[in-house]
């Protein structure tokens, strides 16, 4: 199954980018491919269930996801629950660094779901997958250092 790494150093501390990692319903608001979040339930601190709607390389990506959010550890999980995917699961994390800035990552399993095309496409969606996941974090990078810029 592929399998999308991508970590990108911020230059803010750890609390304010986990504030805005953990907001998602606020990344269409900065993110160019996110139609749409949507928090659908949230039965505590920990447990979410949430809906999305997002460009990848001309084709529109809807599902939804199990997420459970570890605020002390600055991590949360998200399974897919229904969706356009055959299986989309991973991780958000924020790792505090050394000189108090932030490294905020999203892990990715996926599998599109279609057997006979698996071999063709899944290394297709995954470059473009994480060519995607690097524009989130670009775009979340520069709404948390516009937001760090305003006095």
């Amino acid at each position: 199954m592929p399998r999308v790494d991508v970590d990108l150093r911020i230059e803010v501390p750890p609390d304010a980018a986990w504030a805005a990692v953990v907001d998602v319903e606020r990344y269409p608001e900065c993110m160019e491919s996110v139609d749409s979040v949507e928090v659908t339930e949230r039965t505590d601190d920990r447990h979410r269930t949430t809906a999305w709607s997002v460009r990848l390389k001309g084709s529109l990506l809807h599902w939804t996801e199990a997420e459970v959010i570890d605020h002390e550890a600055r991590r949360f999980s998200f399974e897919q629950i229904s969706g356009d995917l055959g299986r989309f699961a991973g991780h958000w994390a924020v790792r505090a660094e050394p000189d108090g800035t932030s490294t905020v990552s999203l892990h990715a399993d996926f599998d599109i779901g279609i057997p006979l095309l698996a071999e063709m496409l899944n290394p297709v969606a995954a470059d473009a997958l994480k060519e995607n996941a690097g524009q989130m974090l670009a775009a979340l990078e520069q709404r948390l250092l516009e937001r760090t810029a305003t006095p």
